[in-house]
């Protein structure tokens, strides 16, 4: 029996209107909201979520509250989301490899993408395309024809096997035409000092990350992955304006429910979080960092996770890319 029917019933029995229709939230007034971070504390990402779970609590008039669930690439916490009741109460900030590529790329999972429903977007971030200073080359154009010169592979750092920055890589080795080697590191930090040092040409790290070396003349940003060029990066050229528009990608951050969610509850989220992402403040810190805010519901999560299946998930089939 669905919620219009017991409601319908209820009035034909007479109860009170307001028995009647009250709305499914009021179950759950004095009931946490969990947002689940499959990701470690403490971080720029945890920061600015926790900030916005504060404007959720206020709107919802209900506490939401932040718990980090980290391991084994975000499956940990994307897991526990997907087995958890579906009663508005558990949500995931989900992102483009805990859920996306982790979908995409490994068989053996305990969820999948439908064990999931979107719920709103947050905010994005883009790579770069950055050299050493001392290969002498400042543009895409003359990175293309540095490859081909040389005559050897491009070595490119990468966060792991079946990242972002792994997956790019094989995108850029096709714009380019010229064979790129993949070299794995465990933090961002090491992946600069190689690339300083000679071990690795490209680095494909968020444009925040290179800022100091950037200005200390080690490394130069040829490109940001980006339509247009960033308010906070005016000077660093987008790879569409620069003529390679297939170079356009992110990793995202949204929030998703567990498979049967009720849309009233979805909705109410939803709503929150919109308004959450609204405020001048909370946008401003995001910008200041590199990202881009987003302000959208479920249509506009569910039009990224559908992106990155046809983008991500094309880039692995061709290159046929699978983890356990």
């Amino acid at each position: 029996m669905n919620l219009f029917s017991r409601r319908n019933i209820l009035a034909a029995l007479g109860f009170a209107a307001g028995v009647a229709m009250a709305p499914l939230s009021s179950a759950h007034a004095d009931d946490t909201i969990h947002l689940i971070v499959p990701y470690g504390g403490g971080g720029l990402v945890d920061g600015l979520v926790r900030e916005m779970a504060d404007t959720m609590t206020q709107e919802l008039g209900q506490p939401v509250v932040v718990e980090n669930k980290p391991g084994s690439n975000g499956i940990i916490g994307a897991a526990y989301v997907a087995a958890a009741k579906p009663d508005g109460l558990t949500y995931l900030v989900g992102a483009t490899g805990p859920l996306s590529l982790n979908v995409l790329l490994r068989k053996n999972l305990p969820f999948k993408m439908e064990s999931f429903e979107p719920v709103g977007t947050m905010f994005s971030g883009p790579l770069t395309i950055t050299v050493p200073t001392s290969m002498g080359v400042n543009s895409l154009d003359e990175l293309k024809t540095w490859a081909k010169e040389s005559g050897k592979p491009l070595r490119y750092a990468m966060l792991g096997p079946g990242s972002v920055t792994h997956l790019f890589g094989m995108v850029l080795q096709d714009v380019l035409g010229t064979e790129l080697v993949p070299v794995a590191y465990k933090a961002n930090p090491e992946m600069i000092v190689d690339q300083i040092g000679g071990q690795v040409e490209l680095n494909f790290s968020t444009p925040i990350s290179l800022v100091k070396h950037v200005a200390s003349g080690d490394l130069k940003i040829l490109a940001i992955s980006t339509e247009e060029r960033m308010g906070k990066f005016p000077d660093l050229p987008s790879v569409t304006e620069l003529g390679y528009p297939q170079l356009v990608s992110s990793f995202w951050f949204g929030l998703v429910a567990p498979a049967g969610t009720p849309a009233a509850e979805k909705d109410r989220v939803s709503a929150a979080l919109q308004k959450a992402m609204s405020v001048q403040s909370l946008q401003d810190k995001m910008i200041n960092v590199g990202m881009t805010p987003h302000v959208g519901g479920a249509d506009a999560m569910q039009a990224q996770l559908d992106w990155d299946v046809d983008f991500w998930g094309g880039v692995i089939k061709k290159n046929n890319i699978s983890l356990d």
